[in-house]
């Protein structure tokens, strides 16, 4: 292994799950991530599936309560779930706030002091964590997709939208999908870039779809009993933003399901499907 410290591993659906640290060079520190290697990965290269979380989240809350093993084994395509930002920097503040700094990263790169020096989620997630990946493990570089929820759902979209050589697909759950007009996006953006407002259009997936929109269906997941979704998720805003440009959108409510990881567990198969009929494996 390329500098990487095994944490902890597990036999799990005939896979392996393991957690890892590494010095990461992007955000000028240490940085975990777990990977999931399907049975196939035995034998040859898989294709790699990426996760982002939210907020409050760590590089452990997908692989254990969403149950996406299960599927990755079926389908035969590795899970990498990364931290949700730098911890331990030293950065006065970084964790006074449960929704700012620690644990929320909301995956931009931070052009401010002192968040710039450490906080390059973005970079971290598109350019160097997929070459650690590469240079550890079975997969097959051009088969990449992406996913997530809530904070990491807009990760995720931007991600992909950004970056669609390197993406074959991606989806979300319960995406924060406008983070320019909610609370949660406002303080992110502002704290990490700054108040210029033009350059919080990068990473505001109703901005993006509008301006270069992806190659191919977006899936999107969306409990109507939300407690966030009026005033944080703003759902409505990209669905109209794609209705715009034409942007092939599956964009389904489900009723009565809220925001918790008992949603995402509830139909993470069919994200795992969607990814996987994109990489050809069904």
């Amino acid at each position: 292994m390329n500098n990487l410290n095994l944490i902890s591993e597990y036999k799990s659906f005939g896979g392996k799950l393991g957690f890892y640290s590494h010095h990461s060079s992007t955000c000028n520190g240490e940085m975990r991530f777990a990977v999931y290697q399907p049975p196939q990965a035995n034998q040859k290269p898989v294709p790699v599936l990426y996760f982002l979380s939210g907020l409050t989240c760590t590089e452990e809350n997908f692989m254990v309560k969403a149950g996406a093993q299960r599927y990755a084994a079926e389908y035969g395509l590795m899970l990498v779930a990364p931290d949700t930002s730098p911890r331990n920097t030293g950065i006065t503040g970084e964790n006074d706030d449960w929704d700012f700094g620690t644990g929320a990263g909301f995956y931009v790169d931070a052009t401010e002091v002192p968040w710039r020096s450490h906080y390059q989620m973005y970079s971290y997630v598109v350019q160097e964590l997929p070459v650690v990946i590469a240079a550890n493990f079975p997969v097959q570089s051009e088969n990449q997709g992406i996913f997530g929820h809530s904070m990491g759902g807009h990760g995720a979209l931007v991600c992909a939208m950004r970056n669609p050589s390197l993406y074959k697909s991606v989806s979300a759950f319960a995406p924060i999908a406008a983070p320019m007009r909610c609370a949660w996006g406002q303080k992110a953006l502002s704290g990490y870039l700054g108040n210029n407002q033009e350059t919080w259009r990068a990473y505001d997936a109703s901005e993006l779809v509008q301006q270069v929109g992806f190659h191919s269906p977006i899936l999107i997941d969306q409990g109507t009993a939300d407690q966030f979704l009026a005033a944080q998720l703003l759902t409505d805003v990209f669905a109209q933003a794609c209705k715009s440009v034409n942007q092939p959108l599956n964009l389904r409510y489900q009723a009565d399901y809220d925001h918790s990881y008992y949603f995402i567990a509830s139909f993470v198969a069919d994200h795992i499907r969607h990814h996987a009929i994109a990489f050809g494996l069904m």
